[in-house]
């Protein structure tokens, strides 16, 4: 009913586009690291009305299968600010759909009147004890994209039997049902609630339990600049600063305000870095502030910038992790009751991200683990570990993504930028930067030196030969024992479960068949990952250099680690054979 999306598809049948129509009508989404996501416009592996609602009927079915309870608890749905006109499409509309399929069904629905964080979602679920909640969101992707993200009663994104069973359940029922297409059901049914000030209220009053220096922060004379990069972050981080007692940080005025076209930035991406950071970081000199942050469009994460010395450092993702997690551990020594016990305490990190949370956990005597890469797996095991009576202070994965406390099982880029905050304040009174704080960190725990990067390719059956190449290296069903000079001492892969680590050669985390995804340690104590992107056409990569404490010298580790690099990419990614993009600078 959509004539924007129809008119593409007659379109490209007029003009005998065969191939496009093959594309976009012969396969489905599937659910990736982040639910659902594509692009906007026509077609079935395309996020438009007739997905959505067929994504919603099929979660309907599943719901009503698995909860006796469902009509009586109901369903949260909340978006972002993504819209596309070409195809008449935006994060609202698609969210007014999802709800008209619940609503016509007579299910409850807390539906949130305005955008919403990201993490608004998981932390209205349990605090309504919903059975379910989407949000409709492609949270940092491209302008052309938008997704569907799908949360469990518990407040975690949904993984594996829940994904698979969905998607048989969407194949069952794919004819939209008599109401489905009704989007003004919203503004009519009784069933329908808007939560936001309740959760908004709740949110930033639970916010308070990880604020631990009130007094500082509302005597402070650092100045802070936050941008929302033309999404949803604007309103909720200026309140979460006041719950914390801080006055309200500098928005950059250009970004502040919802903007589907992302007009002033080349990706909507702060991990980008400073290309993207730009205008935040020139407000942040005239107005003299000390540290920018930065959430993504959907707001569930933080990319971090310091002034020093008359230039910027950005933060990466695992930089960030060894401040955030020192912080948290010493947070917690301080506060904790008598008979507090530490090896009740857990943080976590998908097994990309840095080794460094293990190296503060090994000294300091509670319990690192790490996930699969993706927070719908750091959020189901979080709460596995609470309802067991366990304490979890935070978990991170290298992409930016944050949790501290447990208030929101997923990574949360609002209580992010508040902690940072507080961190920076607190370390100005002891005369010290965040980057002096991590300098610190590495000289106590181990310098960790990571690099993170990625290729563009848009050809399947590229990545796929590239992969395969690794598991018959030299000879079928072997995979490499050098890379160039490097001598590789185990190998993990996930896709198909072997570790050569292991006593029975079987990977302790879980087989994810869906993805390419190989580990390699290094004799020389490097650990690299190549793994395919869950959202977007990439091959990244992850390298690390763990370091004892005595290893000192950081430019020795970070040639070593550059020379291993290159020696990945040339000996087992080979761009130029295989004709990938290099990420642009």
């Amino acid at each position: 009913q959509n004539q924007k999306t129809k008119e593409q598809i007659e379109s490209l049948l007029q003009n005998g586009k065969h191939k496009e129509l093959r594309d976009r009508l012969c396969c489905r989404l599937t659910f990736g690291t982040a639910g659902l996501r594509s692009a906007m416009g026509a077609g079935f592996c395309y996020i438009n009305d007739l997905t959505v609602i067929q994504s919603t009927q099929g979660i309907y079915k599943y719901l009503e299968r698995s909860f006796s309870d469902f009509k009586q608890r109901g369903f949260v749905v909340g978006y972002d600010t993504r819209g596309q006109v070409t195809s008449n499409c935006s994060s609202k509309k698609l969210a007014k759909l999802t709800a008209a399929v619940l609503l016509a069904k007579d299910v409850p629905v807390y539906f949130f009147s305005t955008y919403v964080p990201t993490p608004f979602v998981p932390y209205a679920v349990q605090q309504l004890g919903a059975v379910a909640g989407v949000m409709i969101t492609a949270s940092h992707n491209r302008k052309e994209d938008n997704g569907y993200k799908v949360y469990w009663e518990n407040g975690a994104q949904i993984t594996s039997p829940h994904d698979k069973e969905i998607i048989k359940c969407i194949e069952e029922c794919v004819e939209p049902w008599n109401g489905s297409w009704n989007e003004n059901l919203v503004d009519s049914s009784p069933l329908r609630q808007d939560p936001l000030k309740k959760i908004c209220d709740c949110y930033m009053e639970d916010l308070k339990k990880i604020c631990y220096h009130r007094e500082l922060n509302l005597q402070t004379n650092l100045k802070f600049v936050h941008t929302s990069f033309h999404g949803v972050g604007h309103d909720y981080v200026q309140l979460a600063f006041k719950a914390f007692g801080f006055q309200p940080p500098i928005p950059v005025p250009e970004q502040k305000d919802p903007d589907p076209d992302f007009s002033t930035v080349k990706c909507p991406n702060p991990e980008e870095g400073e290309s993207v950071l730009e205008l935040s970081l020139r407000l942040a000199e005239k107005e003299n502030a000390k540290v920018v942050v930065a959430t993504d469009p959907d707001a569930d994460r933080l990319a971090v910038a310091e002034q020093q010395n008359g230039c910027w450092k950005v933060f990466t993702g695992n930089e960030l992790a060894a401040l955030f997690g020192w912080w948290m551990f010493s947070r917690w020594k301080e506060n904790c009751s008598e008979d507090a016990d530490v090896k009740d305490v857990y943080m976590l990190a998908t097994t990309v991200s840095s080794k460094i949370l293990r190296a503060i956990a090994l000294k300091e005597g509670f319990h690192f683990e790490e996930t699969l890469p993706g927070f719908k797996w750091i959020g189901s095991r979080v709460k596995d570990l609470l309802d067991n009576g366990k304490e979890v202070l935070f978990a991170f994965e290298e992409s930016i993504g944050f949790m501290c406390g447990t208030s929101v099982l997923d990574k949360d880029g609002v209580s992010a930028a508040v902690v940072i905050a507080e961190m920076a304040t607190y370390l100005e009174g002891k005369n010290l930067t965040l980057a002096q704080k991590l300098i610190e960190i590495y000289e106590t725990y181990g310098y960790h030196i990571s690099k993170t990067s990625y290729f563009l390719c848009y050809d399947p059956p590229t990545i796929k030969r590239i992969f395969e190449k690794l598991r018959n290296f030299d000879a079928p069903q072997s995979y490499p024992k050098f890379c160039g000079i490097y001598n590789i001492l185990h190998v993990r892969d996930i896709t198909t479960g072997y570790d050569s680590s292991q006593p029975n050669k079987k990977s302790v985390l879980p087989v994810s068949k869906s993805s390419q995804m190989i580990t390699f340690t290094f004799q020389n104590g490097c650990v690299a990952t190549l793994r395919t992107s869950g959202t977007e056409p990439k091959i990244k990569y992850y390298a690390e250099m763990c370091a004892l404490p005595e290893q000192s010298d950081r430019s020795v580790l970070e040639e070593e680690l550059q020379k291993l690099i290159e020696a990945l990419i040339e000996n087992f990614l080979e761009p130029n054979k295989n004709g990938l993009i290099w990420r642009s600078a």
